[in-house]
């Protein structure tokens, strides 16, 4: 007699396996940049002088400054009832500092500056600003200001009028002009987040992160973890800290500086680093980063879980990023200061976590990349534009 069991009279079928949802278009998302092309169009973006074509990238607008300069006592938030410059006016930042020529911002001073950009929105579009990314590796903390605003970096669904960045050089002294782009302004139309099934998807299937030997670290709910790479025993270059005193920074130059000047690298040493309190570094994560062009990214600056530090002021990652039909080739660097307390990393330690959100209409017309000169294609460890690469 057979052991074999019956079989059954009615046998359920395989389950399906799960259907991806990565979409053709949406209505809601992330603006693209032909999205953006359209706001510009339409009057909904708009500027004192024309936006150059440049200005505009695969999911954001870079904003420039305007002509005027307020050097203020602290920063501030105006509240509901008030305007950025009823605030200037009372923090004692009047008269104005020209920026038609060039100007020095001292590092330790704040100041708030009006953008030549302005906007008027419609009722569905939302905005949130973020430092570019050579601004965050200079240690200059540059957060975007509306008027009767109670937070930073948003403009809320609605508000018509100009749009102000405070700019407070923490490292070192900078050079600024009428039209230096220092943040970045991205549109969104309901809720970009993914579900966390799709990004568990993604994830799994190396869409997102390539981490050393393919171990993935456990997700967060939908968001995707990052290491800090500290090396071992190698003796190789893991990052840099900033000097006391160096020399001012001109912020429209390109490959001008020695960096030698301005930057003390760190090597390995047995996989850990001493943060010291309230000095700046540039590190770089394990994992090589990875956006897909329906995608795009943002880092959460600071999460006190993971200690007491922040590791990212300009943690926006556009479509294209690291991508290559998968995460491939470009780590995203930290811009990593301690508060209150030092603070020892190790090797390997989770020290961000990469929020994935979708772009509207299911792609953007441009990609991060080598096609649009993007500064950080490709990247390791690296310092901002305007340095010379480091001679090792």
């Amino acid at each position: 007699m057979s052991s074999r069991p019956e079989p059954s009279l009615f046998p359920m079928p395989n389950p399906p396996p799960p259907t991806p949802i990565t979409p053709t278009f949406r209505a809601t998302g992330i603006i693209p940049s032909q999205g953006i092309a359209a706001l510009i169009s339409t009057g909904e973006i708009a500027s004192l002088v024309p936006i150059d074509d440049d200005q505009i990238q695969p999911a954001s607008i870079d904003l420039r400054l305007g002509p005027r300069a307020y050097r203020v006592q602290a920063s501030f938030l105006p509240g509901p009832k008030a305007t950025v410059m009823e605030r200037v006016t009372q923090l004692d930042g009047l008269p104005a500092i020209d920026l038609s020529n060039a100007a020095v911002l001292e590092k330790g001073a704040v100041y708030v500056i009006e953008l030549l950009e302005n906007v008027r929105l419609s009722n569905s579009l939302e905005c949130k600003a973020n430092p570019k990314s050579s601004t965050g590796r200079l240690d200059v903390l540059t957060r975007l200001i509306t008027d009767r605003a109670m937070a930073f970096d948003r403009v809320e669904k609605g508000y018509k009028g100009h749009l102000y960045v405070e700019v407070a050089p923490m490292s070192f002294s900078v050079v600024a002009r009428q039209g230096t782009r220092l943040n970045q302004l991205r549109f969104c139309r309901g809720t970009p987040e993914l579900p966390i099934t799709e990004v568990g998807r993604l994830y799994k299937e190396g869409h997102l992160s390539k981490p050393p030997f393919g171990i993935l670290q456990p997700l967060r709910g939908s968001h995707v973890p990052v290491s800090v790479d500290l090396g071992l025993d190698d003796g190789g270059i893991v990052g840099f800290r900033a000097k006391k005193n160096s020399k001012k920074i001109d912020l429209d130059k390109v490959a001008f500086y020695d960096p030698t000047e301005f930057w003390e690298p760190i090597y390995s040493n047995g996989g850990t680093l001493n943060l010291d309190r309230d000095d700046f570094y540039v590190l770089a994560t394990r994992e090589e980063i990875g956006v897909p062009p329906y995608l795009a990214a943002e880092m959460v600056p600071y999460d006190p879980a993971s200690g007491e530090f922040r590791v990212h002021y300009a943690g926006y990652f556009d479509p294209g990023f690291g991508w290559n039909g998968k995460a491939e080739g470009s780590k995203a660097v930290l811009e990593v200061r301690s508060h209150g307390v030092s603070f020892t990393l190790e090797h390997g330690q989770i020290v961000g976590w990469l929020n994935y959100g979708w772009i509207a209409t299911g792609r953007s017309d441009k990609l991060y990349g080598a096609e649009i000169k993007s500064n950080y294609h490709g990247q390791g460890l690296a310092l901002a534009k305007h340095f010379k690469p480091w001679q090792r």
